[in-house]
């Protein structure tokens, strides 16, 4: 076997068949010539030795990835989205590009109206963050319009302070004040109610619950502000809303039968007997 034949050899594939049929077809040749000698079979265990020892081992065959066809000869722009997010929404940690191009620096004067108006309208302490969403600025700005807007309301000593607390701001009332305040506060308990304010707590106390606008029927004029009243005592709180109208529906509290004495709407006196007689309503109102 000439040099060349077996550098082919070795670079050619094994095939296992093809070898095991050419060892049997020579060993049946030997044995037919009578010229059968274990040094032949030697020699060929020890070529067949060095044709394994010479093969380089395969790698496994991983196929490519087929890659997607492109358009129009222009290039496929992967998605550099995260594989737990749907294609085409932002990232959780990305803002959307709307807001960051929303927000501006607001002028000192806008500032601080924005801060005051939130503020006043808010009943629970409020963090800088919710209050940069809604005035469309950055939370930095807000935190230099806070602490300013509390070094001034310090400043001028003015009725009111703001206060942090917690992780939020809130208006207050400032602390040497706290005398006319609560004077007026007790005062204002203590007080009578107006014959329109009974008039109105009556007809909420029978007809509950009822809405605003069927209450003012009844009376004939406007109860928006003898409500406030009623409703600023404890009195009277809203209880649902009327299926047909969406207006809110109103009834009296404990705190109403506790004031007059009775441990449930069922000790209300008859409303029959209160009322005044049919011609005695004739006589003052003929044309009804």
């Amino acid at each position: 076997m000439s040099g060349e034949q077996e550098r082919s050899n070795a670079a050619a594939p094994i095939s296992w068949e093809a070898l095991a049929a050419e060892l049997a077809a020579t060993r049946e040749a030997a044995e037919r010539g009578g010229t059968e000698d274990s040094g032949t079979w030697d020699a060929v265990a020890a070529e067949l030795a060095a044709r394994v020892a010479d093969r380089p081992v395969d790698e496994p065959f991983v196929p490519p990835l087929p890659s997607a066809p492109e358009e129009d000869g222009e290039p496929t722009v992967e998605d550099p989205t995260p594989p737990d997010v749907p294609a085409g929404e932002p990232a959780p940690d990305d803002e959307p590009e709307e807001l960051l191009e929303a927000l501006e620096l607001l002028g000192p004067e806008e500032l601080r109206g924005g801060l005051e108006a939130l503020l006043f309208v808010m009943s629970d302490p409020v963090d800088e963050q919710t209050l940069a969403s809604a005035l469309r600025c950055g939370p930095d700005q807000v935190r230099e319009g806070l602490a300013e807007l509390a070094a001034d309301y310090d400043q001028r000593r003015a009725g009111i302070t703001l206060r942090r607390v917690g992780e939020g701001w809130r208006l207050y009332t400032r602390d040497e004040h706290a005398g006319v305040v609560e004077r007026f506060l007790v005062d204002g308990q203590k007080s009578r109610l107006t014959q329109a304010a009974l008039e109105t707590l009556a007809v909420i106390a029978y007809r509950q619950p009822v809405t605003r606008a069927r209450i003012a029927a009844i009376r004939g004029v406007g109860v928006d502000g003898v409500m406030r009243t009623l409703l600023g005592r404890g009195l009277v709180h809203e209880v649902g809303t009327d299926p047909d109208s969406g207006g809110g529906l109103y009834g009296t509290t404990p705190l109403f039968l506790e004031r007059i004495g009775l441990t449930s709407l069922a000790d209300l006196p008859e409303l029959a007997p209160l009322l005044p007689e049919t011609s005695t309503m004739l006589d003052e109102h003929p044309d009804s």
